[in-house]
């Protein structure tokens, strides 16, 4: 089970950003290996009587709608929550998608661990879309930009083709907010081991472009994940491999284990 949404997304474009939030659902529970089922919605929005809350409504509900239907997640159950604003200010728009999906068998369980020689794969197309990004609004403090498109059919494309070669990939992750540069950091702090990526410019490292996953796996399997891509007509790139005590992005590199204490400790930085 999962659940997500993205408001800056929402904010920027309420369609895209409804779609998103189901794609971003999707692709978690894929990326164990889950078939995914159903969705439960909680709209979460500031004042309807004002018309520009009303369309951020409507247009997430639009986005939402299409979304579920591509992805075969229809939605069972759901709440609205409104007027949520403080001094006249309403919150973001937050549509939080909850989705539950199934493991039909522990064979098809994708189970995250990565070691040292594993290779680094990603699956689908990279623009660096840097609109709405979590660098944006994280690191620079602006909210710039439309919300990443999100293409259904190939976020459906890619669900399946991870599901049905699940027995070649040792460990998945969706990209989402951070884009590459965050879900390869995520990977390696988990297993306590180095990452280096290919690449280091900025809109390929921290763009947030849909439907793609990260994959790590050894060598023969990943032989036999770009067989497999090239028969199902997906986009799959080796993007870098795992090793050593540091997090590597072309010619620039930190100690994991320095990265992974900001990493633990921001939230409590925050809020001390």
């Amino acid at each position: 089970m999962t659940s997500d949404v993205t408001p800056r997304y929402v904010k920027a474009n309420p369609v895209e950003g409804g779609k998103q939030a189901v794609a971003e659902a999707y692709r978690n529970l894929t990326a164990v290996g889950a078939t995914p089922l159903a969705t439960t919605d909680n709209m979460n929005f500031g004042n309807p009587e004002k018309p520009r809350i009303m369309g951020q409504f409507v247009g997430a509900i639009q986005g939402i709608g299409e979304a579920v239907k591509a992805l075969d997640m229809p939605i069972v159950s759901g709440n609205v929550s409104l007027y949520n604003e403080t001094d006249g200010t309403g919150i973001l728009p937050t549509p939080t998608i909850g989705a539950v999906g199934i493991i039909h068998h522990p064979d098809q369980m994708i189970t995250g661990e990565i070691r040292e020689g594993h290779l680094l794969l990603l699956l689908g197309e990279t623009t660096g879309h840097l609109g709405q990004s979590a660098l944006l609004a994280e690191v620079y403090g602006r909210a710039e930009g439309d919300a990443p498109h999100v293409d259904l059919a190939a976020e459906k494309a890619h669900g399946d083709f991870i599901r049905a070669n699940h027995a070649y990939i040792k460990a998945c992750t969706d990209l989402s907010d951070g884009g590459l540069a965050l879900a390869a950091f995520e990977l390696a702090e988990t297993a306590g081991v180095g990452v280096t990526l290919d690449v280091e410019d900025t809109p390929t490292l921290f763009g947030e472009d849909q439907a793609r996953y990260l994959i790590a796996c050894n060598f023969d399997q990943a032989e036999a994940l770009m067989i497999a891509a090239n028969q199902a007509g997906v986009t799959l790139t080796t993007v870098g491999k795992v090793g050593g005590d540091q997090i590597t992005f072309g010619s620039q590199s930190a100690p994991l284990e320095e990265l992974g204490l900001t990493f633990r400790s921001a939230f409590e930085t925050a809020v001390a």
